[in-house]
């Protein structure tokens, strides 16, 4: 065997994976639950074959839209996106202060509801991982 580690898409393994499994959409929590215990499960492989990156890749895609249809981000300002944001992760006002600059600032944009500067909507975006035209879209659209 050469020296070489390079490994090729093996459509009969993914077919197994594929009948092993048999994703198809999410209808309900337990289904949402084993898929998500799946991925995890996948996630936390070492080495894992290109066949198991695709079939991880669907997998998520999945839990995604039955998540995006079952819990939608409520649609509105970015006060209530930041809102929601805050609440999924447990935190509290003062945890945006280091981003935000004061309490003060913070206060505005949550309370006021105060539009969202291009510089704070990068940290937020940075510091939530999620996409900047969340914070920053919803101004041309006022609520």
């Amino acid at each position: 065997m050469s020296g070489k580690m390079i490994r090729t898409f093996d459509a009969k393994s993914y077919t197994n994976l594929l009948i092993r499994y048999q994703p198809k959409p999410i209808a309900n929590e337990a289904e949402n639950d084993a898929a998500l215990a799946l991925a995890s499960e996948l996630e936390h492989r070492p080495m894992r074959s290109p066949e198991e990156e695709l079939f991880l890749e669907l997998l998520i895609t999945l839990i995604e839209k039955f998540e995006a249809e079952t819990y939608p981000i409520p649609a509105g300002d970015a006060a209530s996106i930041l809102r929601h944001l805050m609440d999924a992760r447990d935190l509290d006002k003062s945890d945006l202060i280091p981003l935000l600059g004061t309490e003060t600032e913070v206060e505005k944009i949550l309370v006021s509801r105060r539009a969202i500067a291009i510089d704070e909507a990068r940290k937020l975006a940075d510091f939530f991982g999620v996409d900047i035209s969340l914070f920053l879209e919803l101004r041309s659209h006022p609520v």
